[in-house]
């Protein structure tokens, strides 16, 4: 018990995240009489919050280096909108208008990367320029709506995968098989994680709370694949795409160098200068991967709505921002993983369901998520404190 205790006392900000994720969940879940996570529920928070979990990826990294990115909503709306344009009026095939949208997503990330990292312009400026610019050419572009597109695009934002495995009973096979291979997958990659530390004789938890933790985590997917498995499509299409990208883009920041350097710069700008780290590049990376990741939620978006609106993207900097606050990620910079911003986005996702289930107003919607965000900002500090005194 003491070992347990001493545990959660040194990982009080992270396992807190996930406390306060679960009691949000069965708040809600009591409050709207079990409604929250039925099935088709579940899915629908996954199809409608996944553009905060993509975005939030990237602003992780930029977040930690010690910059922000305010252009985000109106890049989605640009993007989308063009995306949208090449379909529909250009008569583009999908996949092709798809390799364009990252194109000019990479193209974006570029721009304002130049600015911040080899003009010394501070980010916020350079993006809050970029919000101002990109919605007005996204409105010039979009005009009000560009529709329709093609069905195999909708059905990216839309869409669950085939079910080629057939039903046991009501349960989707492939949704339960792609629950089990997560779990799985998980278990090595947290056992490996340990053994490296181990190695590098680094701090490690006890091997009791080790195993009870991979429990747990185990047991949530495995009841978020059930539940999943009785929805009406299975495992949405979006879900994949988001799995695929929380696993890449977090073996680019904790297993490679630009991931490190990402950190360094971060933790200590002068110090990382005199540890021969690039920062210019560095920096300029950090915004060309924000923009390919905003392309990438400009298609999620488009697909979702079935259709290119120039009003898209409202408020999308903000939710992501928030996502990764709540998550964890440092106001100051160094700090920050991009499993606690996917959490930071699920509460965001819970909140905007469960609210709307109860039909609460959007002006009390947005109040109710501001002192949310407020509150998890302040918890950090308190745990820092803690820390510091300890």
């Amino acid at each position: 018990m003491n070992v347990l205790r001493d545990y959660l006392g040194r990982n009080v900000r992270q396992y807190g995240i996930v406390g306060a994720l679960l009691v949000i969940v069965l708040l809600f879940q009591i409050l709207t009489d079990g409604r929250l996570l039925m099935p088709n529920n579940m899915a629908a928070l996954v199809m409608q919050n996944a553009y905060v979990m993509i975005l939030a990826i990237g602003m992780v990294a930029v977040i930690v280096a010690g910059h922000i990115d305010l252009s985000v909503g109106s890049v989605v709306a640009f993007i989308g909108g063009l995306t949208a344009i090449m379909m529909a009026h250009w008569n583009w095939p999908v996949p092709l208008a798809i390799l364009a949208a990252l194109a000019v997503g990479a193209l974006v990330g570029c721009w304002q990367g130049f600015w911040v990292a080899y003009m010394g312009i501070p980010a916020f400026i350079v993006t809050l320029a970029g919000m101002l610019t990109f919605r007005g050419l996204a409105i010039v572009l979009v005009g009000q709506t560009v529709s329709p597109l093609p069905r195999p695009f909708n059905q990216i934002g839309n869409g669950s995968l085939p079910n080629f495995l057939g039903f046991a009973g009501q349960l989707d096979v492939l949704t339960l098989v792609i629950g089990a291979i997560a779990i799985v997958g998980l278990g090595v990659a947290q056992y490996r994680a340990r053994r490296s530390m181990i190695t590098h004789n680094l701090h490690t938890e006890a091997f009791g709370v080790f195993v009870a933790k991979l429990a747990v985590m185990a047991v949530l997917i495995g009841l978020v694949a059930w539940r999943l498995s009785l929805s009406t499509g299975g495992t949405p299409i979006i879900l994949l795409i988001v799995g695929v990208l929380i696993l890449g883009f977090t073996f680019v920041l904790g297993r490679t160098r630009f991931g490190r350097h990402v950190y360094a710069v971060g933790g200590n700008r002068n110090a990382a200068i005199l540890s021969g780290v690039n920062t210019r590049r560095t920096d300029f990376q950090i915004f060309v991967n924000m923009g390919m990741l905003a392309a990438v939620a400009a298609i999620a978006t488009t697909a979702r709505a079935g259709a290119g609106v120039a009003a898209a993207g409202q408020n999308f900097e903000l939710d992501a921002i928030a996502a990764c606050f709540i998550g964890g990620t440092a106001v100051t910079g160094g700090v920050g993983k991009i499993s606690g911003a996917m959490i930071g986005a699920l509460i965001m996702g819970v909140l905007n369901m469960g609210l709307s289930i109860l039909a609460v107003d959007a002006a009390w919607q947005q109040a109710i998520k501001g002192l949310v965000l407020l509150a998890a900002v302040a918890l950090d500090i308190v745990s820092k404190r803690r820390g510091a005194l300890g």
